[in-house]
């Protein structure tokens, strides 16, 4: 494990001080996941950035592709 120092708002540590003596984990427990879900958070929104961007570049293909299989179903 890694040890990091950090500042936290004072608002912020007396919500969280509150919180933690009613769910009875320790405090590092509680970063800890607290992190992790936020980590979670930031990638899917990296990813769905990334889907948008890729979606973007492919989408004039695609409706190319797409006309050209609707002219093929009207053939028959």
């Amino acid at each position: 494990m890694k040890t990091v120092s950090l500042k936290i708002d004072d608002s912020i540590f007396g919500e969280t001080e509150k919180i933690l003596s009613r769910i009875k984990i320790p405090r590092n427990r509680y970063i800890n996941e607290a992190i992790d879900y936020y980590n979670r958070l930031q990638r899917r929104h990296i990813l769905e950035k990334k889907l948008k961007t890729e979606s973007g570049l492919v989408k004039k293909d695609s409706l190319n592709i797409l006309k050209e299989f609707e002219r093929i179903d009207y053939v028959d």
